[in-house]
């Protein structure tokens, strides 16, 4: 067996094995003996069959099998071996494929195309900046707060006629260019807050109207081209609601209104649990208390997401693009030539984001411990049981849950990947200036 690398510039390159017979008989030889014990074929009792009628039998797919198994070891204990950091998958070069006879004593060449990860420096110093918001909790972000929780526990009622901050129960049917009811077109029976609506004239479209009003609706101005809030209004995908360019029609069934909940005990106690709050200022300084705590998590969420974009827009090398994008064809089958030239700019983006995580990892040798991963994948599932109830699970059921969580690859390999990231963003602001900047609610959501 013989495998070269030959170098196509300093992010591609092809490697090439080289096969012959006494490379692969054995394997081939042991495979056709495997099968020969456990064969179950009319005429020979089972185990008996001899080798040579399973090689006549089954002895070319025996062949083709084993040899893609060798060259799949040799491929990857070649890349181990040699430390090249491939990006994506080795390809096989198809142009110029021999034709072989595959009758055990052809002499083999395969040629596999790879791209490599650049080398790169990573300058980042002092002199780089990101800014951290200290939120401030302002009366009207907490009053908006208050106000949706006490409709969440309010009374419903059904006025005649909306108002602004209403629901409208009814049937949403999708309409042609001309007006009319698209046939087979997208109908569904849902509801349609006004609160969340944001396009403030066609808010005011939909206040006034009764039962049996039809009124049309243009979805994506609504809601901003909000894909998955129009996903759900629709009851149809987000992909399918990214597309969408049609207006509905909507027939009102019914007019929904949340009362407010009153500040009384009962109110506090479905909230907080029984005794935890007692009077209307202990409501509003718990409230508080959440809402800083959430709007602590959304400022470092936006330092995160400020962090990265940063970087990968200063360390911005080169990618082997054209092998990338062939890579990309080639594992997702149903990827359309326009659906890969959209959306390649964002995957390059967060390779180049591995890149530079990896990186950090390597060059300041920081590990990802499983405590860590089980840890943050406790919290992950504590967080969500909350949302379901005030009371929290017992420490020892929770690690049960976590350990099921785990088992899963799928999952452990997504909270890996995260406890990874948070291990490079710390570093990262070590090595940057994070400048502090109060900021109350209202203006952070102007410029998160």
């Amino acid at each position: 067996m013989n495998i070269s690398q030959e170098k196509k510039d300093n992010l591609n390159a092809v490697i090439t094995i080289n096969l012959d017979a006494v490379d692969y008989a054995p394997r081939v030889e042991k495979a056709i003996k495997d099968q020969a014990k456990k064969a179950n074929i009319p005429g020979f009792r089972k185990g008996m069959v001899p080798t040579g009628h399973i090689k006549r039998m089954y002895g070319k797919s025996i062949l083709v099998e084993e040899i893609n198994s060798m060259l799949s070891d040799t491929l990857n204990n070649y890349l181990n071996e040699q430390q090249l950091e491939v990006l994506g998958q080795p390809l096989p070069v198809e142009d110029g494929a021999k034709d072989y006879n595959w009758d055990f004593t052809d002499n083999f060449v395969f040629n596999y195309e790879v791209g490599l990860a650049p080398n790169f420096a990573l300058d980042i110093t002092s002199k780089d900046k990101v800014t951290k918001y200290d939120i401030k909790v302002d009366d009207e972000t907490l009053n908006a707060r208050i106000k949706n929780l006490r409709r969440s526990y309010g009374k419903m009622s059904n006025p005649d006629v909306s108002a602004e901050d209403d629901v409208l129960y009814g049937v949403l049917k999708q309409l042609s260019p001309d007006g009319s009811v698209f046939e087979g077109g997208i109908e569904h029976t849902g509801s349609v807050r006004l609160d969340q609506v944001q396009d403030a004239a066609i808010q005011k479209s939909l206040v006034g109207l009764k039962k049996d009003d039809v009124v049309n609706l243009d979805v994506q101005k609504a809601y901003n081209n909000d894909a998955a809030r129009i996903a759900a209004i629709l009851g149809i995908d987000e992909e399918t609601a990214a597309e969408l360019k049609s207006n509905f029609s909507l027939t009102v069934k019914n007019v929904n209104r949340l009362g407010e909940a009153d500040l009384d005990q009962e109110f506090f106690d479905k909230l907080f649990g029984e005794g935890v709050v007692t009077t209307e200022e202990e409501f509003r300084n718990k409230v508080k208390e959440e809402v800083e705590a959430m709007m602590t998590q959304d400022s470092e969420r936006k330092v995160q997401t400020d962090i990265f974009n940063y970087v990968v827009g200063k360390v911005n090398f080169e990618l082997p693009d054209e092998f990338l994008k062939r890579w990309l064809k080639v594992t997702n089958g149903k990827l359309t030539e326009e659906e890969l030239q959209g959306g390649y700019d964002d995957f390059a983006k967060n390779l180049r984001w591995t890149l530079v995580g990896n990186k950090i990892m390597k060059d300041n040798d920081i590990k990802v411990e499983y405590s860590e991963v089980f840890e943050a994948a406790k919290a992950r599932l504590d967080a969500q049981f909350r949302m379901y109830s005030p009371q929290p699970l017992a420490d020892d059921q929770l690690a049960q849950y976590t350990v099921q969580f785990l088992q899963n690859k799928e999952n452990a390999n997504r909270i890996f990947d995260e406890v990874k990231g948070a291990k490079v963003i710390e570093n990262l602001k070590g090595l940057m200036t994070v400048d502090n900047k109060e900021i109350s609610a209202t203006e952070f959501a102007k410029v998160s």
